[in-house]
């Protein structure tokens, strides 16, 4: 299977992400059909006309895929890569969806000779999630990181790099441990901060009735990311911890020298500094 215009694409997980790709793919294939546990999320995806046909039964979902996106958490991806060799055909590609690379690459190499395997993961998504959030146009000139095997073929990888521009995405190739040492800190990484940054809120001032109405766009905005969902995130910290706790440390150092700068009352020394990171914001996006 070289071309995707003539690949069946079986999404399992017709959760926001799953929901999305199955969106954006269908009519750029042979066919898309969704894979989800309970058959009230089949229906849904069939009656929002996401997917080609859909069914709850794994085996049945893959039998004549061409590619297979595994659309689920990640300890979940894990398990299904363990029990989707013998389900699918001869040099049927799988993919997946997962925020952290390591681990599932490693399980990966374990697939049978027969498939082809291949990483990746998309640097998007929303603070909510379900099929119901699915949206065809969140891939749409966002990043998607692929991480090959050594034994992905070349042609293999070109399905999948097809397959993520037919969604509007762009390419990036890294290796899996490249990749969860940078989504540690500009992802997983504000996450937690988010998090602290309610908890926080919630430690003083909520008790406030006015504060409710002072809270402004920055706390908004920046707090965003803590509403998401907490099984995914679980999976998420869980299979990428070394480097979260990397990240972390590093950011409470950084905090340690926003204290004491605001501690020391030093005017000159903390315009300095603010000034630094200010100047590194604007480069970063300009």
């Amino acid at each position: 299977m070289n071309e995707l215009a003539d690949a069946q694409v079986t999404v399992v997980g017709l959760g926001l992400m799953g929901g999305s790709l199955a969106g954006a793919l269908r009519g750029q294939c042979r066919a898309v059909v969704g894979v989800a546990r309970r058959a009230a999320t089949v229906e849904a995806a069939l009656a929002d006309g996401l997917v080609d046909w859909a069914t709850s039964d794994l085996a049945e979902g893959v039998r004549e895929a061409d590619v297979v996106v595994l659309a689920t958490p990640v300890r979940i991806i894990i398990q299904q890569l363990g029990e989707i060799g013998p389900l699918v055909p001869q040099g049927c590609l799988v993919m997946d969806l997962g925020s952290t690379k390591a681990r599932i690459v490693a399980e990966m190499a374990r697939l049978p000779e027969h498939v082809q395997p291949l990483g990746a993961h998309p640097m998007c998504g929303k603070e909510i999630s379900g099929l119901e959030a699915a949206d065809p146009s969140l891939y749409r000139d966002r990043t998607f990181i692929l991480t090959p095997l050594p034994r992905t073929s070349e042609a293999a990888l070109a399905l999948g790099r097809a397959l993520a521009e037919a969604v509007g995405a762009h390419v990036l190739l890294l290796e899996p441990e490249r990749q969860d040492f940078i989504v540690a800190t500009v992802s997983h990484l504000p996450y937690l901060l988010a998090c602290a940054l309610v908890a926080t809120a919630d430690a003083t001032t909520s008790a406030d009735p006015a504060a409710w109405e002072v809270f402004a766009g920055g706390f908004r905005d920046t707090s965003r990311v803590a509403g998401s969902d907490v099984a995914m995130m679980m999976d998420i910290l869980l299979t990428n911890r070394d480097e979260v706790l990397k990240a972390l440390g590093t950011y409470q150092a950084k905090l340690g020298d926003l204290t004491r700068l605001v501690a020391s009352g030093d005017e000159e020394e903390m315009r300095a500094a603010l000034s630094a990171v200010r100047d590194e914001r604007m480069r970063m996006f300009p």
